[in-house]
């Protein structure tokens, strides 16, 4: 197991509770629109967000290779369904992650400048990524 951080350990956490927040804002909305994948547990009956419920929203860090924003994660929004996605509803909840992430990021990351962009299919946490 590689040695990290603590402070980067930190960072992530903060940037998990975010995404469950954001996981259980969309299961609100839309979690009675497709059938849940039969292996997938029931939305809220597990310890954690990303194991259960129709959604699993969360981020990995890129170091940005070949991005015009540079380091920052890369946000994955994933549905547990065996139901087709239609296009129009995979930009609506892009739209949707954007605008909870602008309004959620501040108050978890206080002081710091981040910004969240589209990029390709997905969107870009990127800015102030400091451990400080």
């Amino acid at each position: 197991m590689g040695m990290r951080h603590h402070k980067a350990k930190e960072w992530e956490q903060k940037l998990k509770r975010v995404f469950d927040e954001i996981d259980v804002a969309l299961e609100q909305k839309y979690g009675d629109r497709f059938k849940r994948h039969p292996a997938r547990a029931a939305h809220g009956s597990t310890s954690s967000r990303e194991m259960d419920g129709l959604f699993n929203v969360g981020a990995s860090y890129s170091a940005g290779f070949g991005s015009r924003f540079g380091p920052g994660y890369v946000v994955d929004i994933r549905l547990s369904t065996l139901q087709r996605i239609p296009k129009e509803l995979k930009l609506e909840l892009r739209e949707r992650v954007q605008a909870m992430l602008t309004e959620k990021l501040p108050s978890a990351f206080p002081g710091k400048l981040l910004h969240i962009d589209k990029e390709r299919r997905h969107l870009r946490i990127h800015g102030d990524l400091s451990l400080d």
